[in-house]
């Protein structure tokens, strides 16, 4: 078999080079060594609250995704105090352009205070499309009502993350304090947030659904 050259070998090595690079791994730009940015737009739960900058949510949980060969870097976004609304104004400049996720932990004040829930889900949802509309990918980091709030309030409150993450198909962790709430030991004397070894507990939990949520980030 005579073999091939000139303009007809070129089209090939053409076609071969195009299809290599649609078989790239959509991960590869990061591999290449751009790390994966994540932003933690939250609360006192993500701030750190009564604790060192070292021992706060989003350093531990940077920590963690490290030791287990991940290139990310995470900010900490969070505000002591901040409800939805809170985190809804401030929106645009605490997640800046080129992040490439958020973790969303807010709506703990809104039920210490006892805001209406209807309130919060859509102050939740609005920040979830503003986001979307950046294609910036979103997990939810939910919390539940305290109990002494009464069943109507629970009932009302509870869903909210879960429903607005089925909605969105979004990575959902519903409970942020898995683990760590209602324990003393894990919790500063407030009893609502916790200590550094509940941070760690709250890390070693949540580690699975975020390596999820960074698995999807690598998919787009």
């Amino acid at each position: 078999m005579k073999r091939q050259s000139g303009p007809f070998m070129t089209i090939i090595f053409a076609c071969a080079a195009v299809l290599a690079a649609m078989i790239v791994p959509p991960s590869e730009t990061h591999a290449q060594g751009q790390p994966i940015r994540l932003v933690a737009l939250g609360d006192s739960l993500s701030a750190g609250y009564g604790l060192p900058q070292e021992a706060a949510f989003p350093t531990v949980l940077e920590r963690a995704l490290k030791a287990k060969g991940y290139k990310v870097e995470i900010t900490n976004a969070g505000v002591s105090g901040d409800t939805s609304s809170s985190g809804l104004d401030r929106l645009d400049w605490s997640v800046p352009d080129g992040t490439d996720g958020v973790i969303l932990e807010l709506g703990a004040n809104d039920m210490l205070r006892g805001l209406d829930p209807a309130l919060t889900r859509k102050n939740l949802e609005t920040i979830v499309e503003r986001l979307k509309a950046r294609n910036i990918p979103v997990m939810l980091a939910g919390i539940y009502a305290s109990r002494n709030l009464g069943p109507d309030y629970i009932a009302k409150f509870d869903p909210i993350h879960q429903d607005i993450a089925k909605k969105h198909d979004l990575v959902l962790y519903p409970f942020f304090l898995d683990g760590v709430a209602g324990d003393r030991s894990l919790n500063l004397p407030d009893g609502l947030h916790p200590t550094a070894k509940g941070v760690e507990i709250i890390v070693e939990r949540i580690l699975p659904t975020v390596e999820s949520f960074l698995a999807r980030i690598a998919q787009r």
